[in-house]
């Protein structure tokens, strides 16, 4: 999950510095407007490539979840402020 994840973050993040170059080097000789149009494109994939990075997998612990270990899951409770109710 992460590898594949890593690997769309970088060919997103890879597309977004080929679009600001190329909109800069090449494509504002033949239309300064095109190349602004490519250039907010570009601004727009950083945070989407962030958002599709730190998404959470189906197999990924959140950081809420229990641990398993009583000691562990009693400690971070008692970090953030939780009680349990034992009844």
């Amino acid at each position: 999950m992460y590898a594949r994840r890593r690997r769309v973050y970088f060919v997103l993040m890879g597309g977004c510095i080929f679009l600001f170059v190329s909109a800069w080097s090449f494509v504002r000789l033949f239309s300064v407007e095109a190349a602004v149009a490519l250039c907010v494109v570009a601004m727009v994939i950083p945070p989407v490539a962030a958002m599709i990075a730190n998404r959470r997998g189906p197999d990924d612990r959140w950081w809420d979840d229990p641990s398993g270990d009583p000691k562990s899951d009693e400690w971070w409770d008692e970090l953030d402020g939780k009680r349990r109710h034992e009844d």
